[in-house]
C-alpha cells in the first residue's frame, strides 16, 4: 500500500513516526508525501494544548477532502487521550496507542479494505511496562538523528497531561543505545539528538540504576566525526558531571541546554508543582553558562496559568531579562482535561494570556538578535541541511543552536563543516573560502 505520513508535536513523535516508516518500507509499502496519492494516511498526533487537538482534526479533514477513499489510521498521544473520540473521527479507519506503534505493519495488515467499524489498538499504560523498542530512524535525507533513549515521565506537574498518554517513565539499555548510536553514526549521519519525555530521569528505572551523563559517556567513543545533542532537560536534574563533559569534548556534545523553567514565580511554580524554585533554575543557569564557555541556553515559559496576577508575571518577566538566556519558547497556557489545572481557580483570560505571551516572544526575539550581534565573525561547527532552501542556499544548525546560511556552492549538504559567520550572524561562508565562494 501506499502510506502517507504526517507527524504533529515532538521530537518523539518524530522519532517513532521514521521509526514507523522503516517499518513499513521493510513490510514492502511504499511511502509517499501527498495524502491525495495515498492507500492509508497515518497521523502521528499531538495532545499537549487544545491547539495541538484542533490541528489533529483539521489534518484529518484536509487528508480525507484530498482523497475520499483514503483509509486514516491515528496514532500518538491524542489516540491516548482520547481514544474514542480520535476512532469516532469521519474516515478514521483505526487508531493504534503511543505503546503500539511497534505494531504499525500488523495493524495495516488487519486493516483490509472495505467499511466496518474501526481497529482500536490502545495498550493500557501501566507502572511496569517496558520500554516500547523501535530501530533507529536512520533517515538518509536528514542531517540529524533522533535517538529515543527514554520515555515516559513519573512526574505530575499541574499543568501536563503527558504522563497519561506517555506512561511511567522507562528506559533504553546504555548498551542498546550504544549500538543504535554506531549503526546512526556508520550511516553518516553528523548530529545525534537524545530524545525522551523526560531525558533528565534517564536510566533511574534500569538495575543497576543509571544516569544521563553515563550514558553520555558511554557514547562519547562512538561517536566518531558526529556530535550529540541532548533534548530538554529540567533544570533540577542538570548536575556538575553534565556540565564538565560537555566542557571537555566541544567538539563532540553540543553547547547547548534546552532547561524548561515554565514559570518564574515561586507561587505560580508552586502552584504548577515545578521540582525547582525561581532562584534555583537561575542558579542551575548561571552554573552552566559559567561552566560550559559560549554554551546556549533556553527555556519554555508558560504563560497566564491559572493565578499568575499581573506582578507574578513581572516577576517572571524579570527572571527571563536577567539571566543569560539565549531565546525562549513562549506558550499561552491551555487547561487539559484530566490534570490539576484544569479546574484550578482564578483562570487568566485569554486575551491576557494572549498579551503576556506576545511580550516574552519579544523579548526572545531580543535574544537571538543579540546572540547573531555576539556570533558576527566568529568560527562556527555546523551540520548542513540536506535539502536546499527557496533561494538555493542551505540552511545549518551551529553546535550552540544558532541557525544560519550557506551559499550552495561551498556546502556538502548533510554534512559538517566549520564556517565563518557574516556580520549579521545568520549568513556564513566556509572557512577557507574567499570572496567568490571558491
Amino acid at each position: 500500500m501506499r502510506v502517507a505520513i504526517d507527524t504533529h508535536g515532538c521530537r518523539l513523535n518524530r522519532f517513532e513516526s521514521d521509526a514507523m516508516a522503516e517499518a513499513l518500507e521493510r513490510e514492502g509499502h511504499t511511502l509517499v508525501e501527498d495524502p491525495g496519492q495515498a492507500d492509508v494516511y497515518l497521523l502521528n498526533t499531538c495532545t499537549v494544548t487544545h491547539a495541538a487537538d484542533a490541528d489533529a482534526r483539521r489534518a484529518v479533514r484536509r487528508a480525507r477532502r484530498s482523497n475520499p477513499e483514503l483509509s486514516i489510521v491515528l496514532t500518538g498521544c491524542h489516540v491516548d487521550a482520547e481514544p474514542e473520540r480520535a476512532a469516532s473521527l469521519p474516515g478514521v479507519r483505526a487508531v493504534l496507542g503511543n505503546a503500539d506503534k511497534g505494531g504499525i505493519t500488523e495493524l495495516l495488515r488487519r486493516l483490509g479494505p472495505g467499511e466496518g467499524p474501526p481497529l482500536v489498538s490502545v495498550t493500557a499504560l501501566t507502572r511496569r511496562m517496558p520500554f516500547t523498542p523501535l530501530a533507529p530512524a536512520v533517515v538518509p535525507r536528514r542531517s540529524r538523528a533522533l535517538l529515543k533513549v527514554q520515555d515516559g515521565c513519573n512526574y505530575r506537574c499541574a499543568f501536563c497531561i503527558v504522563p497519561q498518554v506517555r506512561g511511567p517513565s522507562r528506559s533504553l539499555a546504555i548498551d542498546e543505545v550504544v549500538a543504535q548510536a554506531g549503526r546512526i553514526v556508520a550511516a553518516g549521519i553528523p548530529e545525534l539528538v537524545l530524545t525522551g519525555v523526560h531525558l533528565g530521569t534517564y536510566g533511574r528505572d534500569l538495575r543497576p540504576r543509571r544516569r544521563l551523563p553515563e550514558l553520555v559517556r558511554a557514547l562519547l567513543p562512538q561517536l566518531g566525526p558526529s556530535r550529540l545533542r541532548l533534548s530538554s532537560i529540567d533544570p533540577q536534574e542538570i548536575d556538575d558531571e553534565l556540565l564538565t563533559l560537555m566542557a571537555e569534548h566541544p567538539g563532540s556534545i553540543c553547547r547547548h541546554l534546552h532547561l524548561p523553567v515554565q514559570a518564574g514565580d515561586d507561587g505560580v511554580l508552586r502552584r504548577m508543582r515545578r521540582g525547582h524554585t525561581a532562584a534555583t533554575f537561575g542558579e542551575t543557569v548561571e552554573r552552566a553558562a559559567a561552566r560550559v564557555p559560549g554554551i546556549a541556553i533556553g527555556t519554555d515559559v508558560i504563560v497566564g496559568f491559572p493565578g499568575e496576577d499581573e506582578a507574578a508575571f513581572r516577576r517572571s518577566e524579570a527572571l527571563l531579562r536577567r539571566l543569560p538566556l539565549a531565546y525562549l519558547h513562549v506558550f499561552p497556557f491551555s487547561a487539559r482535561q484530566g490534570t490539576a489545572a484544569a479546574t484550578m481557580p482564578d483562570a487568566v483570560p485569554e486575551r491576557e494570556r494572549a498579551r503576556r505571551g506576545a511580550v516574552l516572544r519579544e523579548l526572545s526575539e531580543a535574544m537571538v538578535a543579540a546572540r547573531r550581534e555576539a556570533a558576527a565573525g566568529r568560527i562556527a561547527d555546523v551540520v548542513v541541511h540536506r535539502r536546499p532552501d527557496r533561494e538555493g542556499g542551505y540552511g545549518a544548525l551551529t553546535d550552540d543552536f544558532l541557525r544560519v546560511r550557506l551559499p550552495a556552492e561551498q556546502v556538502v549538504p548533510g554534512g559538517r563543516m566549520r564556517v565563518r559567520l557574516g556580520l549579521d550572524g545568520r549568513e556564513a561562508r566556509a572557512v577557507g573560502a574567499d570572496a567568490d565562494g571558491r
